[in-house]
Order: structure tokens, then C-alpha cells, then sequence
């Protein structure tokens, strides 16, 4: 397979970091950037940014920044520097870019759960991934028995299901709950589930579990991984 150009990925890294608000985990970027390449899309082993090739060239292209001082690395996330802000902006004008999905629609399931427990890690939670029947799950400790917090990720499927997970879950040990939705339509439906009344089979959720969207929680999760590093320092 013929990948682009080391240069041509230069520009694409800093429009999405730029536009994430001048940071990133180059996990979320690897599938991204593919949109900026129609010719890749269509390739099986490239969906979602899973082929070793694709993310060996979007880490060379990244060294090459960092060379060049118009992106910062550490610890896995991709800092947009003044010298690369200056660059997007001078070259946005003439570059064209063709995309084929937002950035909220590359998200897998996967990336969202690896997002929560990001986001518990921080806040000082034992996360974990696909702990019986739950998407993710975060504890006080690791030897904690307790629940506390119980997270389902909606974005395809069944969402009467994922209600039903989280009342289970409720009701077991008065865990907090949240359902992650990636898109209106679906947040509507939940609302309208969880605010019958008695006669809705959700009702008990209705003032205890809290809906976020994708964009919401990406928000979160650069916000608070950004600052990972100075949280440690400042409660350790």
C-alpha cells in the first residue's frame, strides 16, 4: 500500500489539534487522519486507524513536527505549539481537505471506553474495562467492592438495554450511573425512557444517572489529561 507523504500528514496533525483545542492523544488521531485520504478509506485494515503501517507514519510525521518545534509530545499526547498554529493558519488558505465523516463519528466503542478509564485514572479511580456485563467501571480502590461509578456507551444497538444494565446496577449498590451517547436522537430516546413516571420501566433512573454526549466526555478527556502531570504533583 502506498501511504501519503510524510509532509502531506504534516499539515492534517496540526488542523486536528488545532482544532481540539491544541491537544490530542494521538490514539483519537490515528483514525482521523485518515479522513483527510479518501484513498485510504476504503482499505479494511486502515478502519478506525488499527494498521501498524498507517500509525508507524503518523508517528514520523509527529517526530517531524516536534523537529520543527510546531508540535509537543509527552506521554502519548500531541501539543500544538505557537510555531504550528502559525503554520495552519498560513496554509489552511490553500489546502483543501476532503472528509468523509466528523471527528465524533471515527470514535469506536473502544476509544470511548478507553476514555472513562483515562478519566477515572486521573481522578484517582480503579477503572476498568468490560467488568462483567458493564462497559467500564470505576472502584475507590482496586480491592474496593463497591461499584461506585457504572458507565454503558451507546453507540449503536439496543438502547433499552443499556438502560436496563445501569438499573441493575442501581439497584445493587446505589452506584452512580451514566449512559455515553453519540448522537441527539439517541439522548432523546433515553430522556423520554427514564422520564415516564412510574409507568416507565426506567423511571428509577430518571434522577440519578447522568447522560453525556461523545463530544462532551472528548472534552473532559483532553481537558483533564492535559493536566494529568501537575494533578499528581499537586495531591500526591
Amino acid at each position: 500500500m502506498t501511504y501519503p507523504s510524510i509532509t502531506r500528514i504534516e499539515l492534517p496533525i496540526l488542523q486536528e489539534l488545532a482544532a481540539t483545542g491544541g491537544f490530542e492523544d494521538v490514539r483519537f488521531l490515528y483514525a482521523r487522519l485518515i479522513a483527510y485520504f479518501p484513498q485510504l478509506q476504503e482499505t479494511h485494515s486502515l478502519h478506525n486507524g488499527d494498521g501498524k503501517g498507517w500509525r508507524r507514519i503518523v508517528q514520523r510525521a509527529g517526530r517531524a513536527l516536534d523537529t520543527k518545534r510546531e508540535i509537543e509530545r509527552l506521554r502519548g499526547h500531541w501539543h500544538i505549539t505557537n510555531a504550528g498554529r502559525k503554520r495552519v493558519a498560513s496554509e489552511s488558505s490553500s489546502f483543501t481537505i476532503e472528509r468523509t465523516a466528523t471527528a465524533l463519528e471515527t470514535f469506536t466503542h473502544t476509544d470511548i471506553q478507553n476514555m472513562l478509564a483515562d478519566i477515572g485514572r486521573v481522578l484517582g479511580y480503579h477503572a476498568q474495562l468490560e467488568f462483567e456485563y458493564y462497559d467500564v467501571i470505576w472502584r475507590k480502590s482496586k480491592t474496593s467492592p463497591r461499584l461506585s461509578h457504572i458507565f454503558e456507551v451507546q453507540r449503536k444497538g439496543n438502547i433499552d438495554a443499556a438502560l436496563a444494565k445501569l438499573k441493575q446496577g442501581y439497584e445493587a449498590q446505589r452506584s452512580k450511573t451514566f449512559l455515553v451517547i453519540s448522537n441527539e436522537s439517541d439522548t432523546n430516546r433515553a430522556r423520554k425512557a427514564m422520564t415516564l413516571g412510574q409507568r416507565g420501566a426506567f423511571h428509577e433512573l430518571d434522577n440519578v444517572t447522568t447522560i453525556l454526549s461523545f463530544e462532551q466526555l472528548r472534552k473532559l478527556h483532553r481537558h483533564l489529561t492535559s493536566v494529568e502531570d501537575l494533578l499528581i504533583q499537586l495531591f500526591d
